[in-house]
């Protein structure tokens, strides 16, 4: 379905508002430096129908994720960490699309219609082989000269949410009407952004918001379902964890380098962001974190290894209790062969006289 030219500048403006703070918390000074943790790692395993798009924990439970420390996207100092606990990060496939997880402390604080003043977080993947994580795939060029051409190979995909517009629960993006608040980008660098679907070029009309997401806090208490007139939905400064939950296609209709493309079996390169707004202040650059100051590797385990570990178990299990059992028969065997040639003859009274 093609998207009409005035939605698309919409979109487009969206875009740019909702990430012009995204922008000047990349204005770096000094050398950089990275020491990434070699452990760190994540595993989208084949657990098909076990998961609902809505924003909670529950059936994420039996998932394996990874706890990753919250640094400053500009200085992964561990003195300048998120205060307020780690982010788990937790992903799964059912063959057709991928299912991520965000998991982060923090105290409920929502100020409706300014995403600056709410939490908001983002996905970030390598498409060109070039693309770096630092600088949001490295491109050299400036905003004025950054093109498809020049910048081949350094593309990022980026998926970014910002919950001030959108209701805990509900499903954003995914279409052309309700995208506000979930983004869906494409980078070179920093300053060379764009929309998909949009180009310093021209727009292109087959590109789609192909991401899903939906948001909550473990403070709410209302589980049929929140609306717009229910804002702000929980209690100022309320404890908890927010939970963020996406899903996309493995595989996308993309044609341009604008969508990360994921394979059952591959390994693919991501980051993850979390923006807090500290003391009732808009996220800024010093809130402006990230799980890692290099890629984190992801892979994406095929539903035949989920199986035959699953098989392999099952195997192991039957053939301990076969053995077990036998060994127990043999022991009882045994025993009674012992008894019987150790048994005393029974001699009458009269013979002994």
């Amino acid at each position: 379905m093609s998207i009409p030219p005035p939605l698309q500048l919409l979109l487009a403006c969206l875009a740019v508002f909702s990430c012009r703070h995204f922008v000047a918390s990349h204005q770096e000074s000094g050398d950089w430096h990275c020491d990434p943790d070699d452990e760190a790692r994540i595993a989208a395993e084949f657990r098909p129908g076990i998961v609902t798009l809505d924003g909670r924990a529950d059936d994420w439970s039996n998932v394996d994720g990874f706890e990753f420390p919250l640094r400053p996207a500009l200085d992964p100092d561990e003195d300048h960490q998120y205060k307020s606990g780690k982010m788990t990060v937790k992903a799964l496939h059912d063959g057709k699309d991928v299912y991520f997880t965000l998991q982060v402390d923090g105290d409920y604080v929502y100020s409706k219609g300014d995403d600056h003043k709410c939490p908001s977080v983002a996905l970030m993947f390598q498409i060109g082989d070039s693309a770096t994580y630092h600088n949001m795939g490295g491109c050299k060029e400036s905003s004025n000269t950054c093109n498809s051409t020049n910048c081949r190979g350094y593309e990022v995909d980026i998926m970014h949410f910002s919950i001030g517009n959108s209701i805990p629960g509900r499903l954003y993006g995914g279409n052309s009407v309700n995208s506000v608040g979930l983004v869906d980008m494409y980078s070179w660098n920093p300053h060379c952004r764009n929309i998909d679907a949009s180009a310093p070029s021209g727009n292109d009309s087959t590109a789609l918001n192909d991401w899903k997401g939906a948001w909550w806090h473990s403070s709410f208490s209302t589980h049929p379902g929140f609306i717009e007139d229910d804002s702000p939905y929980g209690s100022s400064a309320e404890k908890g964890i927010y939970y963020f939950e996406f899903s996309r296609p493995l595989r996308t209709t993309d044609l341009l380098q604008q969508d990360a493309q994921f394979s059952i079996g591959k390994s693919s390169k991501f980051s993850a962001a979390f923006w807090y707004p500290s003391d009732g202040n808009p996220w800024h650059g010093s809130a402006h974190y990230t799980i890692s100051c290099d890629w984190i590797p992801m892979d994406v385990i095929s539903g035949l290894t989920s199986q035959h570990k699953a098989a392999s178990g099952n195997a192991a299990s039957l053939f301990a209790f076969v053995l077990s059992t036998a060994a127990f028969c043999v022991s009882i065997f045994v025993a009674y062969m012992v008894s019987k040639n150790k048994s005393i003859p029974f001699t009458p009274i009269d013979d002994r006289l």
